[in-house]
């Protein structure tokens, strides 16, 4: 066995191998440190040239560096019996690893033998290997990054935009971002039952291939993905691929021992893979089968490769891209842009965490990315502790018995157990590795729900006196200007004057945790007088389901309760001459988590009245019923604003009542005095039943989570002529009309693999508004992973297959009321795929996340 262990920083490693390279023996001979100093002073005691002395500097050098990492040796001393156990097994014949750490390759030696058949040879450090699928990301991934960021291609454009041809049986819809996430529904692999041959022949194969499963829908490693965006940069660039990596990846890179079809020149260090179909030894040749047909160059396979080369390419990414990328592309590149709900993650191309990731080992973080090959190549690079592993085997040869996936993950794990971080690494470790993951679960998310005790703001106001509301009734008159405080900042400021009148803007979802009404609470608290109850939709007990709801009195208190919804805009503020009586407005309502649900723009009015009135609002937060955690659904068009559409938000904003007040207060120049009084104990991950608070209707027609859950999705058709279950035992867990077939809608449905809800077929008949009394076929909607699916892509979902199936029945024309975006109407109408018309507003839900961000009060 042949090893060797050379180290170096940046640059002057590589200007070093050469030597390193001169001085490798041809038997089996181990250089530890002891023995290349004692030839370097052999080296300068000849001083027989002007040459050797400058050999002698760069041996200097290099003596210098060893030093330096010499306790690395001894830390990393346990990666070389697992990869020595893994020759000795029969696992593979041999390996090189190249560690890298903080700008500097640390670990750098070779194991076992190059070649077992026909005859045994020695790993050595500059062998060539066959990459596999690592093509994918090295060339592949990296070409369509670089026309990404020249504007020649769009993620989110349909791949036949750039290969017409692509668009055949049902792949018309099928873009660039599902191709390298593997979404697309392609299969595995190009048909190879039947004999053909050529780069040409296998684009048309797979210009033809139809979907295996519905696009989008879920993940499936496939091969064609990645020979279809080989075609693509091939289209787009004018040039074949391997002459573009060529001349715009490796050259700039200096990887001068990367390339498809390696010449005869590399034949003796190319590590051979496996005997073909001939029984002829594959050496320098692909081993992948598909690949080998289309003469060597493929966008899924073909590229071969040294550990040095590749550390290069790895420590360009960890540098922002090396000159071939630029750091936004490699953040894009290496983030997460599989489907939010999806159960893997992928970046464009790279791994992150799926079945795939066994190269991650058990320590690195998720958020570190890499890629394997089938002939046992992988490269994983962990940004958080700036390093990269690097583990290179031919396990297939010679017979394709063997096998390094269990090996990747034991050396990544001992690697990264032995990296010496600094401080800030250690911390940002820490941090990144609380994924929110169950990790016994590997590569399927799972975000466990827990049994928590949260108090809502009543029960905190409760707890501390009510010194807010007395604090910000002494402050409330005097100044109309633009604030937002905490409770504990309200507390610190001087004692306000006995009595103050307040207002209430509450419903039945307002109580504390002993079931007692904020109404009673405030009337009977000390130091305010509770003057005006106001009721939002629905009336102040939550039952009413009509416009026409007048102002009235409180039965248990005599306060007037004045009503904040009727059939005029006027009608749905609060009254001017009520709030000049008054010294604040508190606001106590519990939300549902979506865009249209009135209580939010109820919200909007109110900071708007208190401003106005020169007072303070003070809002007592509220659980999000449906997670503080899913940003969902199209951003509604600006300039649109309604009753049901207060402000530029998506459906499922993902955020509390306080947070939506301080958001409008700020962005939309309300500049109303606010107080927000947080919750205690929330996180944002909770879903209402993991708060141990008692469920409370918010609304006659949302009786429980699973139909909140539901709401921001089934309530997107709700304008249309359907039934949403209204009028049933459960509404928005049903969709029915009198001219829908249950079973024909529920098969479609549930052909199209949406994730986290199944369709049952069913017959209703609903009590009140659309179709009341009449009987209606349709679908029960069943949530079978409220974290994996997205709410507002299924109100596109429906309404697409009602389209598709229905039309002349279905009347699409009233959507936008509560959809309120132009651009997503439009492509339901044009008949684009849901999973497209879903992708396309994710640029507009990033934008607004970065302003969500700054209003978070609960982290």
């Amino acid at each position: 066995m042949i090893e060797a262990a050379l180290f170096g920083h940046g640059d002057m490693y590589y200007r070093r191998h050469s030597l390193a390279s001169f001085l490798e023996p041809c038997r089996r001979v181990v250089y530890s440190q002891e023995i290349i100093l004692t030839m370097k002073s052999t080296l300068h005691s000849l001083r027989v040239s002007c040459a050797l002395i400058g050999v002698l500097s760069l041996f200097c050098l290099q003596s210098t560096a060893e030093v330096k990492h010499s306790a690395m040796l001894t830390r990393l001393g346990g990666v070389d019996s697992i990869i020595q156990q893994a020759v000795a097994d029969a696992n593979i014949p041999g390996a090189v690893l190249v560690v890298g750490h903080d700008g500097a390759v640390i670990y750098r030696k070779a194991y076992g033998n190059r070649a077992l058949e026909p005859k045994r040879e020695p790993m050595t450090l500059d062998t060539v290997f066959d990459l596999a699928s690592l093509t994918k990301v090295i060339a592949t991934t990296t070409s369509v990054m670089q026309l990404v960021e020249q504007g020649k291609v769009r993620m989110n454009d349909p791949v036949a935009k750039y290969l017409p041809e692509f668009a055949q049986n049902g792949k018309e819809d099928i873009t660039v971002r599902q191709l390298l996430t593997h979404y697309s529904g392609l299969a595995p692999d190009l048909d190879l039952t039947t004999p053909w041959e050529g780069k040409n022949t296998a684009y048309q194969l797979a210009f033809v291939e139809p979907p295996e499963t519905v696009p989008g829908s879920g993940f499936v490693y496939s091969d064609i993905n990645f020979i279809t965006l080989g075609a693509l940069v091939e289209r787009v660039s004018g040039e074949t691929l391997d002459a573009y990596t060529t001349q715009h990846i490796f050259a700039p890179l200096k990887m001068t021992r990367t390339r498809f079809v390696p010449p005869a020149a590399w034949r003796l260090r190319i590590a051979p893979t496996q005997y073909d179909e001939n029984e002829h030894m594959l050496r320098g040749v692909v081993h992948d089968p598909t690949a080998r047909r289309m003469g060597g160059v493929a966008g899924h396979a073909g590229l071969f490769s040294t550990g040095d080369d590749l550390a290069k390419f790895a420590q360009a990414l960890l540098n922002g891209g090396g000159g071939v990328l630029s750091p936004l592309m490699v953040e894009k590149m290496t983030s997460p842009e599989t489907p939010p709900t999806a159960q893997v993650l992928r970046g464009f191309g790279w791994d992150i965490d799926s079945p795939f990731s066994s190269n991650r080992g058990d320590l690195l973080p998720v958020g570190s990315f890499g890629h394997t090959g089938f002939t046992g190549t992988s490269v994983w690079i962990d940004p958080t502790t700036e390093t990269y592993i690097i583990l290179l085997t031919n396990a297939v040869h010679p017979r394709g018995k063997g096998n390094a996936i269990g090996l990747r993950s034991k050396v990544a794990t001992e690697v990264a157990a032995a990296l010496k971080l600094n401080p800030s690494e250690q911390e940002a470790l820490r941090w990144k590795s609380i994924t929110g993951y169950n990790e016994a679960l590997s590569a399927a998310r799972r975000m466990n729900s827990r049994n928590g005790t949260v108090k809502t703001g009543i029960d905190v106001l409760e707890e501390h006196g009510f010194d807010v509301l007395k604090v910000a009734s002494a402050a409330g008159s005097a100044s109309g200007s633009a604030a937002t405080t905490t409770a504990d900042e309200a507390s610190a400021a001087p004692r306000a004057e006995p009595r103050k009148r307040i207002g209430l803007v509450t419903n039945q979802t307002g109580v504390d945790s002993q079931g007692l009404r904020t109404i009673d609470v405030l009337a009977k608290a000390q130091g305010v007088s509770l003057e005006a109850i106001f009721s939002p939709e629905h009336g102040v007990t939550g039952t009413l389901d009509t416009t026409g709801i007048n102002n009235s009195v409180d039965a248990a208190t005599g306060i007037p309760v004045y009503s904040v919804y009727g059939g005029t805009d006027a009608a749905r503020r609060p009254p001017p001459d009520v709030m000049k009586t008054l010294d604040a407005v508190v606001f106590d309502i519990q939300d549902a988590g979506a865009r249209f649900y009135t209580y939010e723009t109820t919200l909007g009015y109110f900071l708007e009245g208190a401003a106005k009135a020169g007072i303070e609002l003070i809002v007592l937060d509220r659980p999000d019923p449906v997670t503080g955690s899913f940003v969902q659904g199209p951003v509604s068009d600006a300039g649109q604003e309604n009753f049901t559409d207060y402000w530029t938000v998506p459906v499922r904003p993902g955020m509390t009542m306080g947070e939506l007040a301080k958001m409008f207060n700020a962005e939309r120049n309300i500049n109303a005095k606010l107080t927000v009084v947080p919750m205690e104990g929330w996180q944002r991950g909770d879903w209402f039943d993991s708060t141990g608070l008692a469920w409370v209707n918010p609304s006659p027609n949302l009786r429980s989570v699973t139909e909140a859950a539901l709401y921001p999705g089934v309530a997107i058709v709700e304008g249309t002529n359907v039934s949403v279950g209204r009028g049933t035992d459960t509404p928005f867990e049903l969709l029915g009309a009198p001219w829908m077939k249950s079973k024909e809608l529920a098969a479609y449905l549930n052909a199209r693999g949406i994730a986290g809800v199944r369709f049952v077929p069913v017959t209703f008949t609903p009590t009140a508004s659309n179709y009341s009394g009449k009987e209606c076929q349709g679908v029960n909607i069943v949530v079978t992973d409220r974290n994996g699916f997205d709410a507002p892509e299924l109100g596109i979902e429906l309404a697409a297959a009602l389209r598709k199936l229905y039309p002349v029945d279905f009347k699409i024309e009233r959507m936008p009321e509560l959809l309120m975006n132009q651009s997503v109407y439009d492509a339901l109408v044009a008949g684009q795929d849901p999973r497209r018309i879903a992708q396309e507003w994710q640029e507009g839900l990033e934008k607004f996340q970065k302003v969500r961000e700054k209003y978070l009060i609960y982290k």
